[in-house]
């Protein structure tokens, strides 16, 4: 990869742009904001607004957010593949862990990439 042809906040776009893209196509519909972080060799990315209202609506008994975030796991883990293939594209670092929660009280979902590289050193 060249990283001279990314700023830090320029690849950090077009990560948060690329995970939109790909929520809009695979899961049907996209977050209302996304912010990607890189962080040594980390990618931190917080995605806003994922819940639908019949989602919150089930959140109200304890069986309805746990089946929430069931499914929304095993949606994302359904697509893990991917993601890290356009993770490893994007940053020419391959991806060696990835993890992630929902809060299905605020609808934000945290995703971390670790990288096999220090990235953030890699782009200063």
């Amino acid at each position: 990869m060249d990283y001279a042809k990314w700023t830090k906040g320029s690849l950090e776009a077009e990560i948060s742009k690329t995970l939109t893209q790909w929520e809009k196509d695979y899961l049907g519909r996209g977050s209302v904001s996304v912010k990607t972080d890189i962080l040594r060799d980390m990618l931190i990315i917080s995605l806003n607004g994922i819940l639908t209202p019949a989602e919150y609506k089930l959140c109200d008994t304890k069986e309805g957010l746990l089946s929430v975030k069931r499914i929304r796991s095993d949606l994302l883990e359904s697509g893990r593949d991917y993601l890290g293939t356009v993770i490893g594209e994007l940053t020419g670092e391959h991806v060696t862990g990835f993890h992630t929660d929902i809060s299905t009280r605020t609808g934000e979902r945290i995703m971390v990439f670790r990288l096999s590289g220090n990235l953030q050193e890699k782009l200063s």
